[in-house]
């Protein structure tokens, strides 16, 4: 499997392109502010054709390119429900100006091409298979995604803004609920295995093992203790 990931924009938001290997159909998970050269070099680089854009949740800094980039290859965009309003409202969805020098810099709305995704559910694309759970939190709409074990190559889990390498998403813009972000680590992220590789938009990448065993929220969630009002730093935009 090749997984190719790198930070972009004025938010360093992770965009990753996830292929069976170079050569091959791909799949583009959140291609944020200032995202889509970096796109094209990768596809270029690894000789790679789009068939999905696939976003963890709405936030301007994980789909400011989704409109470019579905419509230089015809692709689909696939969102939850929930967070589809953002792609066309982004300062509605952060509850405050993201600035006009920025807007300029954006292109705000939908692709022509808008899916669905459902807790529970699976997408099969680019002959990959992955396992979507809604995990609100963050957004009213975040999910993450999925990817079983594969020979010697251990799960991948694309977090989102959910779960980072020592943090977890902040919950203090429109649609985040402090109570939900910690029921969604209980519920998504505790029955992971440990070798899970945890792949977030925002740090280094990083294992379920080591979240359990550092990561002061995950930790106070998985011992039931308190409400994970921890002091450590969240992050996302």
């Amino acid at each position: 499997m090749l997984i190719a990931g790198f930070p972009a924009g004025a938010w360093g938001t992770n965009c990753y392109v996830v292929a069976p290997a170079a050569g091959e159909e791909c799949v583009i998970i959140d291609p944020g502010h200032q995202a889509a050269q970096g796109v094209e070099d990768t596809l270029r680089k690894h000789r790679l054709k789009p068939v999905a854009v696939v976003l963890t949740h709405g936030h301007i800094d994980h789909v400011a390119s989704v409109v470019p980039v579905c419509g230089a290859h015809d692709v689909p965009a696939w969102i939850h429900p929930e967070d589809r309003y953002m792609m066309s409202d982004p300062e509605k969805a952060l509850g405050r100006s993201i600035g006009s020098r920025l807007m300029g810099e954006l292109t705000v709305g939908e692709p022509d091409d808008v899916r669905e995704l459902t807790d529970g559910g699976a997408l099969e694309l680019a002959g990959m298979r992955f396992s979507v759970a809604h995990a609100p939190g963050h957004t009213k709409g975040s999910v993450t995604f999925r990817m079983p074990e594969q020979a010697d190559i251990p799960p991948v889990f694309f977090s989102g803004d959910l779960l980072f390498a020592g943090s977890i998403g902040r919950t203090d813009l429109p649609g985040g609920d402090h109570a939900e972000i910690l029921r969604s680590l209980a519920r998504v992220c505790l029955p992971l295995e440990d070798s899970t590789v945890v792949l977030s938009g925002h740090g280094p990448q990083t294992t379920i093992g080591r979240e359990r065993a550092t990561n002061p929220f995950l930790r106070d969630v998985a011992a039931g203790l308190g409400d994970g009002s921890t002091a450590a730093p969240r992050r996302g935009m």
